[in-house]
């Protein structure tokens, strides 16, 4: 399949025909976060191979491809968002790169192509790397700072699966490693060292110096080579659209005062507080010198869902140092805190705040850097990539907005969750109204999807000279009410009312993602996904794949394997051949609603994917407005839309009324 080049343009995204076209897809996929075949967490590891590893094979090893991206273009996707990471490139060391996944990778970009599919390419992380409870940096990186992360989990530094969870038992789930608890790495140490220095090197540790380097340039400068790397790989492919500059960040101590421990929303911080212990950057750069340390501990609020205080814990009561023999903690060096009588004291209170006499503009000082080289890296290789621009996701959701300085052809590419289903798991919890928002009533729920979502688009309006918005990150977990329609598959059953809860929420995200006419990337498809507890997507037991192998119980079916398939699948107009005004798609009637300024100048039809699923029996179209020619494709589940003049056209499908 030929693909027709697309590009962000102001706010819109337009093929090179000139239509309006809508970006709707997926992540692939969530166990690329980890090395194959058997990195997944789900496998014990002490992360002693790190420098020996491999993620050729992630997302799917070749010789699968045409499955699933088969797969994908079936369902209607135009678009992945392929994970890799910093470690899957750079893993044996600075400067060398694993040249066999590089080209392992470049074809799966081609592959995806090949299927109809653009790309663009993820940088992923979460909680800065897999020996920090997470994945993203390589291990070498925490040697390069000082840093033993085998002494982390003795130090309370990190939250890690491999070191929690005891798998010589059989309970999937464990209180030592409770679900979805990988986030509090963020308020642990090892990160607030990691992301401090990444973002503020040059400011807090001046002469801490790596390869003759400040620490942050060679961070970032590594980083910023494996981007490369993968660049030059990909610059000959027409269906890659860019590269996401970095998966929801962290921001280490940036903003915060020294002694400042956030135990509740406040005006200096409005984001909610995380389950775990509330340590501050001066709690956290004690535990990490190896002293004991008693702070705040925050649990979550069953009828909430609110992190709260509850009582104290002691950190790293063993006093372990997580430097390395001869490491010196460079914000000691520095004269941020000193050491008196065996306790911290804090020397420079508002140290990551404040900066030569003002505060610290964490957008423009922090964030617009990075966004700059990450477009200056990629462009040198071709240079109409977009730049798919990501802050961290709580400081977007409670008010922070994109630089001032953003690259030209920025893509909003923030991501948005349902906390309520993502942390409790069910989709209606409580029919009490709630300070967290349950999904008590379909219509309180739309209305809150709609609000939360349309604050992201504006925040691309305010992007200079405007920018689309794709959600890159949104979804649902399918081990709902632990695993509940697990145990009706293995049972037996194959209703699709095993899957209704799953499909009432997709639907709800799809409905307002829809009236915004915003893109968006699904979390995500997962090859090696398993219906089980302590597997899932294979990385610390999240289990958002609208795939899973398990369902796959009719090979000769393109959608089997797929979990709540009527929930994403839907239609929705690919390309148009003008403008849109609107779109929305009626799940219980099956009526799908297109609005659009018909410009004939335009050499190419309005595509509208007609998916099966939802018109088995094939469907009717009524067209109003502008005169039109329509062209049925059945087998492409397509619909053509050739205009025949100028003005507006108003579309409706709905299932077929014939025999």
């Amino acid at each position: 399949m030929t693909l027709i080049k697309v590009r962000p343009q102001a706010d819109l995204f337009l093929d090179a025909r000139g239509r309006q076209v809508m970006l709707r897809g997926v992540n692939l996929g969530g166990d690329s976060k980890t090395p194959y075949p058997d990195g997944g967490t789900q496998f014990p590891s002490d992360f002693s191979d790190h420098r020996q590893v491999s993620f050729i094979g992630r997302p799917f090893p070749l010789e699968d491809a045409e499955e699933h991206l088969a797969r994908l273009a079936g369902w209607g996707f135009n678009v992945v968002r392929l994970l890799t990471t910093w470690e899957a490139v750079e893993h044996a060391g600075p400067g060398l790169y694993d040249e066999a996944y590089l080209d392992y990778f470049a074809e799966v970009c081609r592959r995806c192509g090949a299927h109809g599919l653009h790309v663009f390419v993820d940088f992923h992380q979460d909680v800065w790397s897999r020996m920090s409870g997470g994945d993203g940096a390589p291990g070498w990186t925490f040697e390069a700072v000082g840093l033993d992360f085998t002494r982390f989990p003795a130090a309370g530094a990190a939250h890690v699966m491999q070191a929690k969870f005891d798998y010589a038992d059989p309970s999937d789930r464990q209180a030592a490693y409770p679900q979805m608890s990988w986030g509090s790495n963020y308020r642990l140490p090892a990160n607030g060292i990691m992301w401090t220095l990444f973002w503020g090197g040059r400011t807090f540790t001046p002469d801490f110096r790596v390869d003759g380097a400040n620490v942050q340039d060679f961070l970032q400068g590594r980083y910023l080579g494996a981007i490369d790397a993968v660049a030059r790989r990909l610059k000959a492919l027409p269906n890659v659209l860019g590269f996401d500059t970095l998966n929801e960040p962290g921001l280490g101590w940036l903003g915060q005062g020294l002694s400042y421990r956030h135990l509740a929303p406040t005006a200096q911080d409005p984001t909610p507080p995380r389950v775990g212990p509330a340590l501050s950057p001066l709690d956290s750069l004690a535990v990490a010198r190896g002293i004991a340390t008693t702070v705040p501990l925050l649990a979550r609020n069953a009828n909430t869902g609110a992190a709260e205080p509850s009582g104290e814990t002691t950190v790293n009561p063993d006093g372990v140092s997580i430097w390395t023999r001869g490491a010196e903690c460079p914000f000691e060096r520095h004269g941020i805190y000193r050491v008196e009588g065996g306790r911290p004291v804090a020397a420079a209170e508002d140290v990551f705040r404040r900066h030569a006499g003002r505060a610290l503009d964490i957008p423009n000082d922090a964030f617009g850097p990075l966004f700059r080289k990450v477009a200056e890296t990629t462009r040198r290789h071709e240079p109409d990539w977009a730049v798919f621009a990501e802050l961290d996701p709580f400081g977007t959701a409670f008010g922070r907005t994109f630089p001032d300085d953003m690259p030209e052809r920025s893509v909003n590419a923030s991501h948005w969750y349902d906390v309520a289903i993502l942390f409790q798991k069910t989709v209606d919890p409580d029919p009490t109204p709630t300070p967290s928002e349950t999904l008590a009533a379909p219509d309180r729920r739309q209305d809150r999807y709609l609000r939360q979502l349309s604050h992201y688009a504006t925040l691309s309006r305010r992007i200079v000279g405007g920018a689309p918005t794709l959600i890159g990150e949104f979804g649902i977990p399918f081990d709902l009410d632990e695993g509940e329609a697990y145990a009706h598959w293995a049972s037996g059953r194959r209703d699709r009312a095993i899957w209704s809860p799953h499909v009432r929420a997709l639907s709800a995200m799809y409905d307002a993602l829809d009236a915004l006419l915003l893109h968006a990337t699904q979390w995500n498809y997962t090859a090696s996904n398993r219906n089980s507890l302590r597997v899932g997507d294979g990385w610390n037991q999240e289990d958002l794949s609208i795939f899973s192998a398990d369902q796959r119980d009719a090979p000769e079916d393109r959608d089997s394997g797929g979990r709540a398939v009527e929930g994403f699948c839907r239609p929705f107009a690919r390309a148009v051949q003008g403008r849109i005004g609107g779109m929305g798609f009626q799940r219980e009637q099956r009526a799908f609603h297109l609005r659009f300024d018909a410009d004939p100048t335009i050499d190419a039809p309005t595509e509208i994917y007609a998916p099966r699923v939802q018109y088995p029996a094939g469907f009717d179209v009524l067209a109003k407005g502008a005169r039109v020619r329509l062209e049925s494709q059945p087998t492409g589940q397509r619909l053509l839309v050739h205009a025949l003049e100028p003005g507006c056209v108003d579309l409706m499908l709905k299932p077929s009324s014939r025999p």
